[in-house]
Parts: structure tokens; C-alpha cells; sequence
């Protein structure tokens, strides 16, 4: 069961890291850079997910994407196919808990950019998309991976959201969280343990990490 469920959390947090670091950051580009009708209302609705109880936010998931979903019912029309009770759904529910923290270290990163760096491709005829991968993303570098690094440890963890949306399938939807939880109600405290001390020692790691990419090297 451990290396099942472990398995399968290293495959749903790889998928929604990957999804979370490519859209958080386009989010917080739009948050940071862009004036728009109902910006206020994308922020607090990316932010949602950060103070809902994970039940919730997995409610409002199943709402969505279960098979009468407002779009669930779509895609199963189409396919035959549901996203509910599958590894997938792990995944997106891995994501969407860990998208507010991406968006947030990311927006943060980016507010933070003196703009006449910006200002000074541009005067070179750099185009606006150029000026972004050359000049904006590389200064915004740290506090981007530091995003990623803190969205990989979210999804790692996440229970709630998970266990409403994709269940507790052992060896289909069933995360080291999620096996974690079944060890200890089942008596087996010594399994419950050994996963615990796993992901306390990833968990232990990512800290680390985060903590050398938010805080620059001293100067000698």
C-alpha cells in the first residue's frame, strides 16, 4: 500500500505542480501587470481555495466536474468519461489547492521588478513578450520557483479536496495522505507512522529549499 500510494502521489503533485506553475504564473502576470474589469474578483476567487476548508472546496469541485457537473455532464457527454474517482481528479484537486500559494509568491515576485529594466527592452525594440522571458522572468526567478517549490509541498499534502473529489481507491485515486488516514483508523499505527515520517521528511526538505530560494546568497 505505501508504495502504491506513493506512487500515485508522486504522479497526481508532479501533473498539478506542472499545471499550477504555468498558470499561476500567467495569473499572477495578469495581477500584477494588467488592469482589467473584475480583477478583484479573479484575485479572491484564486485566493478561495486558501481559506475554505478543503471539503468545501472539493464540494464545489464535484459540482463542477462530476458527472452531472455544469461541466462534468459535458465532457461525459462527449466521452463517456468522468474525471470523479480517478487519479486525474487527485491531480486537480492537488492543483487547485496550491494555485493560491503559486499565484500569490509569484504576483509578489513580479510587483517587485524595478520596471525601468522593462522600460529599457522595450526602448531597444524588444517586443512585450521578448522583454518577459529575457528581462521579467528571470528577475522574478527566485520568488517563481519559490511558488513552485511551496505549490509542490501544498499538493503533496492535500487531503480534503482529494478524498471528496477523487475518493480513496487503493491503488487508483489513493494518496499518501489519503493511506495515511486508512492506516491510522484501521489500527495499523505502524504503517500510519512510516508514511507520516515520509512526508514529514519531504515535507522537512521543501522548507529547506524555499528557504535558500527566497533568501539570496550574503555578499562576502
Amino acid at each position: 500500500m505505501i508504495w502504491s500510494a506513493f506512487k500515485l502521489s508522486a504522479l497526481a503533485v508532479s501533473v498539478a505542480t506542472l499545471a499550477v506553475a504555468l498558470a499561476g504564473t500567467v495569473l499572477a502576470f495578469l495581477l500584477a501587470r494588467r488592469e482589467f474589469r473584475g480583477k478583484e474578483a479573479l484575485d479572491s476567487l484564486v485566493t478561495l481555495p486558501m481559506v475554505l476548508p478543503p471539503t468545501v472546496t472539493g464540494y464545489y469541485l464535484i459540482l463542477l466536474l462530476g458527472r452531472r457537473g455544469l461541466l462534468g455532464k459535458y465532457l461525459f457527454a462527449l466521452t463517456g468519461w468522468t474525471v470523479a474517482f480517478t487519479w486525474e481528479a487527485a491531480a486537480i484537486a492537488a492543483g487547485v489547492m496550491a494555485l493560491p500559494l503559486m499565484v500569490k509568491s509569484a504576483r509578489a515576485a513580479l510587483e517587485s521588478i524595478d520596471r525601468r529594466y522593462e522600460l529599457v527592452s522595450f526602448s531597444l525594440g524588444k517586443s512585450e513578450l521578448e522583454t518577459f522571458f529575457r528581462v521579467t522572468l528571470p528577475l522574478a526567478s527566485r520568488g517563481i520557483l519559490a511558488g513552485v517549490v511551496l505549490s509542490f509541498a501544498r499538493a503533496l499534502g492535500e487531503f480534503g479536496a482529494t478524498l471528496m473529489l477523487a475518493g480513496n481507491i487503493r491503488g487508483k485515486t489513493q494518496t499518501m495522505p489519503l493511506a495515511i488516514y486508512e492506516a491510522f483508523i484501521s489500527g495499523d499505527g505502524q504503517k500510519a507512522q512510516v508514511m507520516a515520517v515520509i512526508l514529514t521528511l519531504t515535507s522537512i526538505s521543501v522548507i529547506y529549499l524555499t528557504n535558500v530560494l527566497t533568501h539570496p546568497p550574503k555578499a562576502a
